[in-house]
């Protein structure tokens, strides 16, 4: 029996979050979350152990000195995948600059789509287009805690 989650099941839960308002630091469902919110959500409506409390960052986090933060945190609590392929399913990372640090977080719903969580909108299903394959930092999968 795998750990992982079904892949149908992940993308059914993140898709009841379309809609959500953007909140800076929110992972509220139909109240308002950000990216990190969305992922953070979905998990704990998975099972998933969220981690307790919460951090704070700013919008302009690890932009001057570039620490991989998001990474480094979504491999804590995260399975990061081994394969170069987009699966339904899979928590992607992006870079929104080249050379930057990663710092958006999405859910990817088929090969190409994702769902996530952008200031200034809410949460949206779009196009998995090529401006953000390029940007694709780390892959990860959410997988049951063990008893």
């Amino acid at each position: 029996m795998s750990n992982s989650f079904d892949a149908a099941l992940v993308v059914s839960t993140a898709r009841k979050w379309i809609g959500t308002p953007y909140l800076h630091q929110g992972a509220a469902k139909g109240i308002g979350c950000d990216c990190i919110g969305l992922v953070r959500g979905v998990w704990a409506e998975l099972g998933g152990a969220v981690p307790a409390g919460s951090v704070n960052y700013a919008s302009s986090w690890s932009e001057i000195d570039r620490n991989e933060t998001l990474l480094s945190a979504l491999g804590q609590y995260l399975h990061q995948a081994d394969i170069q392929d987009d699966e339904t399913g899979m928590i992607v990372a992006f870079r929104i600059r080249a050379g930057a640090a990663a710092k958006h977080v999405a859910i990817l719903t088929g090969q190409d789509t994702f769902i996530h969580a952008y200031q200034g909108n809410h949460v949206v299903e779009n196009a998995l287009s090529p401006f953000w394959r390029r940007r694709i930092a780390g892959r990860f999968t959410f997988h049951r805690q063990k008893a």
